[in-house]
C-alpha cells in the first residue's frame, strides 16, 4: 500500500500567535520551524509532502526533502482536502496528515491500517493533532476548535471503520504557553528557546 505523510504548514512569520505573551516573533518562527523538522523526521521512509502556501515554507520544505503542494488562499481545512485529493489522483492510497507543531512525534507509519481512519487526538480530546486517511474513503478533515468529535462523528456517520489513538506524546501540541510547560515537552524543548526552564538555572561556576 502506498502511503505518505502531509505536513500543513503556515507561514513561519506568522505562527503560533497565541505565544506572543512569552516569546517574540523570531523566536516564535524558529520553534515552529524546529517542531516542524521533527515531524518531518517521524515521518520515516515515507515519503512527505507539505501543504503551503508561502514561498519561505515552500523553500524550506525543498531543502528537508519533502514535495510541496501548493494551495495559496485555501485554509487549512481547503488546503489538507485539497491536497488529499491530489494524492488520491496520484495513486496514494493512505495519508497520514501530521500537524507541524507536534514537539514529540512519534513514528508516523504506524497509524497507516488499511481501510481504518485513525485519529489522534490532542490531550485535551479537543483538536485532532493526526489524522490518518484512506483517500479513497471520502473522509474530509474539518479542523478547528472540537475537531476530534467532529471527525469521529463524521467517520462514524459514513459508516467508515474508524480507530482512536491516543498517544501520550503525539497528543501533545504547542499552542499555548501552558503547553510549553508539559512534563513531556520540557524534556525536549531546545536550549535556545527562552521559555526553557534551564536557562534560568543559577550558574554552578566560581
Amino acid at each position: 500500500m502506498d502511503a505518505v505523510v502531509l505536513v500543513p504548514v503556515k507561514a513561519f512569520r506568522d505562527a503560533k500567535a497565541r505565544l506572543t505573551a512569552v516569546l517574540d516573533g523570531p523566536s516564535r518562527a524558529r520553534l515552529a520551524r524546529w517542531t516542524a523538522e521533527r515531524v518531518i523526521a517521524a515521518s520515516g521512509e515515507l515519503p512527505v509532502y507539505v501543504a503551503c502556501d508561502d514561498e519561505e515554507v515552500a523553500r524550506w520544505a525543498g531543502e528537508h526533502g519533502a514535495t510541496v503542494l501548493w494551495h495559496p488562499g485555501e485554509g487549512l481545512n481547503g488546503a489538507v482536502n485539497a491536497s488529499i485529493a491530489a494524492l488520491r489522483d496520484r495513486r496514494v492510497s493512505h495519508v497520514v496528515v501530521a500537524h507541524g507543531d507536534l514537539p514529540r512525534p512519534a513514528p508516523l507509519a504506524a497509524l497507516v491500517r488499511p481501510g481504518v481512519v485513525t485519529l489522534v487526538p490532542d490531550r485535551r480530546d479537543d483538536g485532532t493533532n493526526v489524522v490518518a486517511v484512506p483517500t479513497r474513503s471520502g473522509f474530509e478533515v474539518s479542523y478547528g476548535p472540537g475537531s476530534f468529535r467532529r471527525h469521529l462523528d463524521a467517520a462514524m456517520a459514513a459508516g467508515l471503520a474508524v480507530e482512536v489513538y491516543r498517544h501520550p506524546t503525539l497528543s501533545l501540541d504547542i499552542d499555548t504557553p501552558a503547553d510549553l510547560l508539559h512534563p513531556l515537552v520540557l524534556e525536549v524543548l531546545p536550549s535556545w528557546l527562552r521559555t526553557n526552564p534551564a536557562n534560568h538555572l543559577p550558574s554552578s561556576a566560581g
